[in-house]
């Protein structure tokens, strides 16, 4: 199945792979995600959608065992204070749905602050834009198209 994120892959000619699963519309967790698809949870990343008092929306891509380190990511963009979006604001601001966002040819071009985890793998998974179905590349190409800003923005969960 070819999404927008993946039709945005194949235009700047980025190698990738899908991995498709089964949706657990009450389990749409990246960790869930993770063992559905066979990936340790570190390499399967999942984007969150946030807004700065600042710089407004932004994207927070980190590792799917952590939990997004809201000050780290403040510092980072340069914001006082940022927050997280309410569940019903991510599908009218991004064009995708709650367990299938993905920074890829999402619905404007928001910054993307991506955890520095996304380094240390030779491969990673992001959703493909849809539920059920992840992209698997190589960090560099997923920095590359998603213009990614790197940094700490993530801390392990409580």
């Amino acid at each position: 199945m070819k999404t927008n994120a993946v039709r945005f892959l194949e235009t700047l000619g980025i190698a990738y792979t899908l991995k498709e699963y089964a949706v657990d519309p009450d389990d749409l967790a990246a960790e869930s995600v993770a063992e559905k698809i066979g990936m340790p949870p570190e390499q399967v990343f999942k984007t969150l959608v946030v807004r700065g008092d600042r710089t407004g929306v932004l994207l927070a891509v980190i590792p799917g065992n952590m939990q997004l380190d809201l000050k780290a990511l403040a510092m980072l963009s340069g914001d006082r204070k940022v927050e997280t979006v309410s569940l019903k604001e991510v599908q009218p601001l991004t064009g995708y749905i709650r367990g299938g966002v993905t920074a890829l040819a999402c619905k404007k071009d928001y910054p993307v602050y991506v955890d520095e985890f996304v380094e240390i793998f030779d491969l990673i998974s992001v959703s493909a834009g849809v539920r059920g179905t992840q992209i698997v590349l190589h960090p560099s190409d997923y920095l590359r198209a998603v213009k990614g800003i790197v940094g700490t923005i993530s801390q392990d969960k409580n």
